[in-house]
């Protein structure tokens, strides 16, 4: 039987090189290419660096330029050798880092520090409130930048990464440091008990106020070593929070009243002060007649101290004497415990300002992401020399504009 021979559409249709192609259309990027500058720290405390040498490589591979100052990863126990093996510049010069377009560091930038910026430059640093002045502001804003606090910069759920982040290290590294200086050891002697509790021994007893992040990890470590713990705040849905968190239903909570507060202060072996300041300031401090009945070689650890502190008898301390006796109680008031451990404090650091760099570059630039970004803004307290954080303005009788309304206005 003769093979039918197949209509031309049938031929058509089997035909592969007949079907219809996509048609590839450019698609407009703007990615930019930042310079970034990472300057040695110059305060005191402060120990931490805001990139990992592994995040500089993934930046450079991304085709960005990354210029660090000779020695800024030291304290960090990272080395010249390995951010240049990653692809950093090495800077010999404070000016030379201040060159770059966007200057990543921790602490604020200083008097000196600041005569090296430019109009149009990008400042991303802690503002640290609790020491901020009116003459400081007035100098950056001076300058003419866009300063950037990272302790206000949000994430898509509202919450402040770098803020939570440092205070789970300041929580955590408290409770280190209160089990240190309950032994008795040389010079600064304890009580000589262990933080926590063995078989057939009553448990050290810890008082925390607060109920926040840095309040919840020092609750889990003590809660850890064995001590009995005791949490006040005056915000019950941070109580109830709080035991949540812990899966502790039995977690003993109390609002701050006076009464109960002294009497655990009295039994307390430790007592971390863990307040949030409300409205510029923190909402309660322990007397001092209450702290001078509190039993001899106790510890009190002031977190709060950057803030005003939480005790009647707190003083700033620093890393290279972080303790004084008043009352024979062993206050450690040093206002940068995260920096104690700089390399841990490091490696969180440049897990949140990674991809905010990246971000940044994919939008064109940080103009550009103020402009699309509501929580990278929302760190945003000075543009191109315009105050526009209405808290600081308020707290120093400023004037300030609305970073909104110039949104509107440039759209």
């Amino acid at each position: 039987m003769p093979q039918a021979v197949p209509s031309g559409f049938e031929s058509l249709a089997a035909s592969r090189a007949y079907f219809t192609q996509e048609s590839m259309l450019a698609v407009e990027t703007r990615k930019r290419k930042l310079f970034i500058g990472l300057p040695r720290e110059t305060s005191l405390q402060e120990n931490r660096i805001c990139l990992t040498p592994e995040a500089v490589k993934h930046l450079v591979e991304g085709g960005h330029e990354i210029l660090l100052e000779s020695g800024a990863g030291e304290p960090s126990r990272y080395s010249d050798h390995e951010y240049s093996e990653a692809g950093a510049t090495i800077a010999y010069s404070q000016k030379e880092v201040f060159e770059a377009d966007i200057i990543l560091k921790v602490a604020p930038a200083t008097y000196e520090e600041m005569e090296y910026l430019r109009a149009g430059q990008t400042l991303i640093s802690a503002l640290q409130f609790g020491t901020l002045t009116a003459d400081y502001i007035t100098a950056l804003l001076r300058k003419k930048i866009n300063a950037i606090s990272f302790e206000l910069i949000k994430d898509p759920s509202g919450a402040r990464p770098v803020v939570r982040a440092m205070s789970e290290i300041a929580g955590s590294t408290s409770m280190l440091i209160a089990a240190e200086y309950l032994a008795a050891r040389g010079g600064d002697e304890g009580k000589g008990i262990i933080l926590g509790g063995i078989t057939g021994v009553p448990p050290s007893q810890v008082v925390i106020l607060g109920a926040g992040t840095v309040a919840e990890y020092s609750a889990r470590a003590a809660i850890g070593l064995g001590a009995e713990v005791k949490v006040f705040d005056n915000h019950l849905y941070k109580l109830r929070r709080l035991k949540q968190h812990l899966n502790q239903p039995q977690l003993y909570t109390s609002t701050l009243d006076t009464f109960a507060l002294n009497q655990q202060l009295r039994r307390a072996d430790v007592v971390i002060g863990a307040l949030n300041p409300e409205e510029g300031r923190i909402p309660f401090m322990v007397s001092e007649e209450a702290i001078s009945q509190m039993s001899p070689g106790s510890v009190i650890i002031d977190v709060s101290i950057d803030q005003g502190g939480c005790f009647a008898t707190s003083e700033v301390t620093s890393h290279a004497k972080p303790v004084f006796r008043k009352y024979d109680v062993i206050h450690y008031c040093v206002p940068n415990i995260a920096s104690r451990v700089p390399r841990t404090a490091t490696n969180a650091l440049s897990n949140i300002f990674t991809p905010i760099l990246q971000e940044i570059s994919q939008h064109g630039g940080v103009n550009e992401v103020l402009f699309t970004n509501e929580h990278f803004r929302s760190g945003v307290y000075a543009y191109k020399g315009s105050l526009t954080n209405a808290s600081i303005a308020r707290r120093f009788n400023m004037r300030y504009k609305e970073l909104a309304l110039m949104i509107a206005v440039r759209n």
